[in-house]
């Protein structure tokens, strides 16, 4: 792939037009659909008391929701399709013809999603991209205390209490999932026997403390200590811990054991019940297109190629001449400079590195942006009790009140994954102009409703991110040999698609995958297999990178091309703040606004 210069130069963008994106005034019809939008937001958030705690919005009427945990299993899935299938009617029924052009995009992106929430339904499976209940990176087993620790807040003594109501609900919620497992897997859906290997590493990770050492307790001891909240909160989180929690995690625990012989051979999704059924929609799911296994791993391998010959050139010209390149990666990645200690220390420093490269980053952000949000990010460590099942690096989004900031985890299990020379990248990709500067510009617009502030298509929103990376290159983002981390990073999401679609569409086994990412990109082997692990619970979302990054550079040069000088950047990145959508109408959006900057 090669690589172009996207910024125009200081002279054509002094003439460039600065047409903005659509803000009509609201119609009759615009009102109708806004009050559809919201009671389908509503919806939402009564059916997901957690997602109303981690918006910052179960206060006032709702605070009652901040001390209870979301249903699990078919009835819960057949309550949420049920509200789907009820709202998606009433916005069918509102004519596109009554509304301005922005309400029309948000007709058309609200009716697509909600279409997508019933995809699973046929199979009986919770969803597509996750047919598994518990594997290595699904299961309420680390998502509820994960949750209670980063997102459940713990301001004053009623909070306290509702993580305490949280925290005795949890066992009644394991023990649902461990039944839902058990009927899934009776109908030959469970998760490969190394994932709930993983799975049960996990379990036994969060037992083995003391039931008042375990994190759940210390978090709650922690915070209310900072608040200076007085109660008997250790006694009687150990307590529950004890006699109920822990109870409920063997419980579990022993399920698996018992399950493991019986779950089917081989790794991707192939190998359940119509598998290849399941991942097609996934994919479709993932990348919002219909292309197939075939293309998806055609394309994969085409880049791998193209950007591999531009790290070949790239590293000879930095005296790495011998090896494939991937050899070479490994070989710069071993580099004493370019690695941090493995121990506290070298932790600490690998994140204030991170915390600095942000705030370099923000400052250079309006030379290619004209809205620029003002959220806060903070980088933080994923948990060591999951972190040998969490993927390398992910984003949360900031409560919707500002009284959390969005957080940008990133997995320390090992430095050495993490070589200097690959920081800048995650950085740009995770925070801004990634995820962070996405998300913040549309929590930010008060015009939008809520429910297109909160919710997320892969392809679009990873597709940006990968660009972003792209675009940090054009702001001077690199220094050096950093510039291969970027090349690497994008090495990495092209060789996704290749085995991505090996494990699940061509039985490609893990271990087969796992060497095809070691050769090609030179990622560490535990990396590299956590990464193929993930691909294996998560069919199909790994192709949502690369396939949305090749869109988003291929509608910035057309534009360029059709606009010539009047071709201005920071008004072409304007579209985000139409929210996310699938990638066909991001063409016909971004093919819009071009037509009125030409008549400008």
């Amino acid at each position: 792939m090669k690589r172009r210069q996207f910024l125009v130069s200081t002279g054509a963008a002094a003439i460039a037009a600065s047409v903005p994106w659509p803000a009509f005034a609201q119609t009759q019809g615009d009102a109708a659909l806004r009050d559809v939008i919201d009671r389908t937001f509503r919806g939402d958030m009564l059916l997901s008391p957690q997602a109303m705690t981690s918006l910052g919005l179960d206060t006032g009427v709702d605070a009652a929701m901040r001390s209870r945990l979301d249903e699990t299993g078919p009835a819960s899935e057949r309550a949420a399709a049920d509200h789907a299938r009820k709202m998606l009617g009433e916005v069918k029924a509102i004519s596109p013809e009554g509304l301005s052009e922005t309400w029309q995009v948000r007709r058309e992106i609200v009716e697509y999603l909600l279409g997508k929430r019933l995809i699973s339904e046929p199979f009986g499976i919770q969803h597509v991209g996750a047919p598994y209940r518990i594997s290595q990176q699904d299961g309420i087993y680390f998502q509820i205390p994960d949750f209670l620790d980063s997102t459940h807040p713990v301001e004053t003594a009623a909070d306290a209490e509702a993580y305490l109501s949280r925290l005795e609900a949890f066992p009644q919620r394991l023990d649902e999932q461990s039944e839902n497992q058990r009927a899934d897997a009776a109908r030959g859906y469970l998760a490969p026997g190394w994932s709930l290997d993983l799975a049960m590493g996990q379990i036994e990770a969060q037992l083995r403390p003391a039931p008042g050492e375990n994190n759940m307790v210390r978090s709650l001891v922690r915070r209310t200590g900072e608040k200076n909240l007085s109660g008997d909160w250790q006694a009687r989180a150990t307590k529950l811990v004890e006699g109920e929690v822990y109870p409920a995690l063997r419980r579990q625990l022993e399920l698996l054991k018992g399950l493991r012989p019986s779950t089917p051979a081989g790794d991707g999704v192939w190998r359940v019940p119509r598998g290849d059924e399941i991942y097609a929609q996934a994919l479709d799911y993932f990348t919002t297109t219909p292309l197939s296994p075939e293309e998806i791993h055609r394309t994969g391998l085409e880049q791998v190629a193209e950007i591999s010959a531009e790290l070949d050139k790239l590293m000879r010209a930095d005296g790495l001449t011998s090896g494939t390149v991937g050899e070479r990666l490994i070989q710069l990645s071993e580099r004493p400079d370019q690695l941090f200690p493995n121990d506290d220390a070298g932790r600490e420093a690998l994140i204030a590195s991170l915390n600095h490269g942000v705030e370099a980053m923000q400052a250079k952000l309006p030379k290619a942006f004209a809205t620029i949000p003002s959220q806060p990010l903070v980088v933080k460590r994923v948990p060591v009790e999951i972190q040998d099942g969490a993927p390398s690096g992910y984003y949360n989004i900031a409560s919707l009140d500002g009284s959390r900031p969005a957080i940008y985890w990133i997995n320390l299990k090992d430095t050495a994954e993490w070589p200097k020379f690959t920081l800048p990248a995650l950085t740009y990709h995770e925070g801004v102009p990634g995820h962070h500067l996405h998300l913040s510009l549309l929590q930010q617009d008060e015009d939008l409703p809520l429910l297109l502030k909160n919710y997320w298509l892969s392809a679009h929103g990873e597709g940006w991110a990968l660009y972003a990376e792209m675009l940090a290159d054009e702001l001077d983002g690199y220094t050096g040999i950093e510039k291969a981390g970027a090349l690497q990073s994008w090495l990495f999401r092209a060789a996704r698609l290749v085995v991505d679609t090996g494990l699940n569409a061509k039985r490609w086994t893990r271990e087969e995958a796992t060497d095809y990412l070691v050769a090609n990109t030179g990622y560490a082997r535990p990396m590299a297999q956590r990464e193929i692990e993930r691909y294996c619970a998560s069919p199909g979302q790994a192709c949502s990178y690369k396939i949305g990054q090749n869109e988003w550079v291929r509608l910035r040069r057309r534009s360029e091309q059709e606009l010539g000088a009047k071709f201005d950047l920071r008004q072409f990145h304007e579209i985000l703040k139409e929210g996310s959508m699938p990638l066909e109408l991001l063409d016909q959006r971004v093919a819009a606004w071009a037509a009125r900057v030409k008549t400008a």
